[in-house]
């Protein structure tokens, strides 16, 4: 007790709050007065008195690692000691090292200044002689009439620092100089005049040589704009001057020339190969004496004559042509409906031609300008900063867009979609018109010849080099091929396929009984009313035909323009947004060839439900009439003369063989699995209507296979899918006992797919006559 009430320095330090203290004090132990409260006190010290006894073993094991470690801090004493001498030693060469480096580089910097004061003295003397000698210079060539050379020292004389020739003029030669200056600026003024004057003169005299001579003078005095704008008019006079003698030539052109129907397009095409020519050959010179980037401004000039020419021309051929009134009478003609006051589509041809000719050239010409000034923009845009070279961009935008030739050649090819429009439309409706089929051809004569016509028309207009004006006449074809042509075979299928005389007597339609009365009465048989059936029979096949070319042809037609439109593009023609035009306009053309798909598929299924499935049906309820109720006789007999199926079979193929013969195979083979599915729900039906024995099931089995096997010579489509739920049927039908169904069904069905229900199962079971009812409801199906 004595060691648990001896404040030990534990327990003084546990007052203070420390956490490996005892938590109990003195003053507190003194307290207590019941005994079981010292008890717990003294336990809890003891507790903490084996804590610390373990962390002071604990601390006395690591007494030997400690002096180890104390032992080798001793021995690198004298180590450290010979350390900081080194430092202390490498630290006084490292401050003397960098004041010397500090005073060497004070030196370099004070020669350096020294140098360049000594490069700006010499820069000085040497500008003062250049002045002094180019005033000399100038002056003999003056003289000698040597004007590129008066011309470089004036260029060097402009080339000169200012400032130094300012600090020049502050100097002790300061009058010298200023007399000098004075010199050169009325000798560079009066060379000025000089040039301007043999410009205008060689200019008015046609002399080439000399212009250029001058011309390449222009730069060197600081006049590059006056240089361009003077050569540019006199370039243009030489533009005028040719397009003047062309158009001379196209007006008194005799109309029977070979070219006469395009000569207005030769014309514009001779004005741009001209244009294009004096660009080609005095590029060189811009860019050799005036530096890149300046051809700009010799096209701008140009094109502005090329936009004069332009008009003269364009003017010439609407007078010439009766443009404007063509395309009027044009418009009159849309909206009127008669047909005595139309124009002619033939009349239309040459000219729509020509306009697309004179479009194309007219883009072939902005293409290689934009090319041109690009090139050059490229070259002197190298180093100049993003802002510049936007400028220059909408420059040359702002040149090809607003130019006057742009502006001319899309008001003609405005009209131009108009009347092609027209052209196409009123073709196409003569080819409808004139529509006939010869013996023996699948399709008549109006698919060849609309497909034509639409090729031809998107043709022209692709052939103008004009994205828009080829897609908006991909849309009106489009719209023809879908609205128009499309309504003229739709009517023509709504017609329906007529049923035969026979068909009609089966049906008890009276037509056939009044056919037959009135020949009797008139004591012959009238074959008026066959073969205008047999007309309608061949005009609905022909024209089922139609519908499937016609969705074929508008794939091809879009596959030929995707390849098309592809090379235009490469070519640089068209903006932008180009490819997203002329794809939207192709997905259209898809779209209207899957009409046609489906229209077909309207007409297959007249055709089915009309001629097929009235003869079909009555074919197969004759199944009905045959028993299947039979014993082994019967069953012999039946194998040795069939009771229904090759019957049925015979009567397909008589059938089937005038749909091969007017039919396309893809069309006869569609036509084909629609009887295909259509036996298949029918005898479906009947089989369910009939009572069978076990050689009964036998015999249908047998009848099953001799028909899909005759069904799968006469398609290319898989037809055991159509008859799988008959087969199983057949294979019900053929079970030795009710519970051998279990056999194929559920688990042990294999691979085999089962089409049919458990109800339906159980009512195919049901057919069998020697099948009882309870075992049939006693399956677990």
């Amino acid at each position: 007790m004595a060691a648990a009430t001896a404040p030990g320095p534990k327990a003084a330090s546990a007052e203070g709050g420390g956490s490996s203290s005892s938590a109990l004090s003195t003053e507190r132990i003194q307290s207590f007065t019941d005994l079981a409260d010292l008890e717990a006190a003294y336990s809890r010290l003891c507790e903490e008195e084996k804590v610390v006894q373990e962390e002071l073993d604990a601390l006395l094991e690591q007494q030997s690692t400690i002096e180890n470690k104390m032992v080798t801090l001793h021995r690198m004493g004298p180590n450290l000691q010979l350390i900081e001498g080194d430092a202390q030693q490498l630290a006084g060469m490292i401050t003397f090292t960098c004041n010397l480096a500090e005073n060497v580089s004070s030196k370099v910097r004070q020669l350096d200044l020294a140098k360049n004061r000594l490069y700006q003295a010499i820069q000085r003397a040497d500008d003062i002689l250049d002045l002094k000698f180019c005033m000399d210079g100038v002056q003999t060539a003056l003289r000698n009439e040597d004007y590129e050379q008066a011309a470089a020292h004036i260029h060097r004389y402009l080339s000169l620092d200012k400032s130094v020739i300012e600090l020049s003029r502050q100097g002790k030669e300061g009058g010298i100089i200023d007399a000098n200056l004075k010199l050169l600026q009325e000798a560079e003024q009066r060379l000025k005049g000089i040039v301007t004057e043999k410009f205008d003169t060689a200019m008015k005299q046609g002399d080439l040589p000399q212009v250029e001579r001058f011309f390449k003078i222009f730069p060197l005095l600081g006049l590059h704009e006056e240089g361009l704008s003077k050569f540019s008019e006199y370039l243009c006079k030489q533009v005028a001057n040719k397009a003047e003698e062309n158009l001379q030539l196209v007006m008194g052109t005799d109309m029977n020339d070979r070219r006469a129907a395009v000569i207005f397009a030769d014309t514009l095409t001779l004005l741009f190969e001209g244009i294009a020519r004096i660009v080609e050959t005095h590029q060189p010179i811009v860019e050799t004496y005036y530096g890149p980037g300046r051809l700009y401004t010799l096209i701008k000039h140009l094109q502005v004559e090329c936009d004069r020419q332009v008009e003269k021309v364009v003017d010439k051929f609407i007078k010439e042509r009766n443009y404007h009134r063509q395309f009027q009478q044009v418009q009159s003609s849309m909206m009127r409906s008669s047909s005595a006051e139309k124009i002619e589509p033939r009349e239309l041809d040459p000219i729509l031609t020509e306009v697309t000719l004179m479009n194309a050239r007219s883009e072939l010409y902005l293409r290689f300008i934009k090319r041109r000034i690009i090139a050059d923009f490229e070259v002197g845009d190298s180093m100049a900063s993003e802002e510049v070279k936007q400028e220059h961009q909408k420059y040359l935008d702002k040149l090809l867009n607003n130019c006057l030739l742009s502006r001319t050649m899309q008001e003609l090819i405005g009209y131009y979609i108009t009347m092609e429009e027209y052209f196409m439309r009123e073709t196409v409706n003569k080819a409808v018109a004139m529509d006939s089929c010869e013996k023996g051809q699948l399709t008549s004569s109006m698919v060849d010849d609309v497909f034509y016509i639409v090729k031809k028309c998107i043709g022209r207009a692709l052939s103008s080099s004009s994205i828009d004006c080829l897609c908006a006449m991909i849309n009106h074809s489009t719209t023809e091929l879908e609205s128009d042509f499309r309504e003229v075979l739709y009517n023509k299928l709504k017609q329906g396929f007529p049923a035969t005389t026979f068909q009609d007597f089966q049906r008890g339609v009276t037509s056939a009984v009044n056919i037959m009365h009135s020949s009797l009465q008139q004591g012959k048989f009238d074959t008026k009313g066959i073969e205008s059936t047999d007309e309608a029979k061949q005009s609905f096949l022909v024209t089922l035909n139609n519908v499937e070319v016609c969705s074929e042809n508008i794939m091809t037609l879009k596959k030929t323009l995707e390849s098309d439109c592809s090379k235009l593009l490469s070519q640089g023609f068209g903006g932008e947004q180009a490819e997203a035009k002329i794809d939207s306009c192709l997905s259209d053309m898809a779209a209207v060839s899957n009409k046609f798909r489906d229209l077909l598929q309207e007409g297959l299924n007249e055709l089915n439900s009309t001629a097929i499935k009235p003869q079909v049906k009555p074919w197969i309820n004759l199944f009905l009439s045959v028993s299947h109720n039979i014993e082994e006789e019967e069953f012999s007999d039946y194998e040795a003369n069939d009771p229904w199926v090759q019957q049925f079979i015979v009567n397909l193929e008589q059938q089937m063989t005038e749909f091969k013969a007017g039919l396309s195979p893809v069309i006869y083979d569609t036509l084909t699995g629609l009887m295909t599915s259509l036996i298949a729900i029918e005898l479906e039906k009947v089989l369910l209507k009939s009572t069978f024995s076990r050689l009964g099931g036998l015999q249908f089995d047998k009848e099953l296979r001799s028909l899909i096997a005759y069904l799968t010579t006469v398609t290319t489509w898989t037809i055991r899918d159509k008859f799988a739920r008959l087969s199983q049927m057949a294979t019900i039908l053929n079970l030795e006992r009710v519970t051998e169904i279990l056999d194929y069904w559920g688990p042990n069905s294999g691979p085999l797919t089962w089409r049919l229900t458990p109800a339906e199962v159980r009512q195919v079971l049901a057919l069998r006559i020697d099948f009882r009812s309870e075992d049939i409801k006693r399956l677990r199906l």
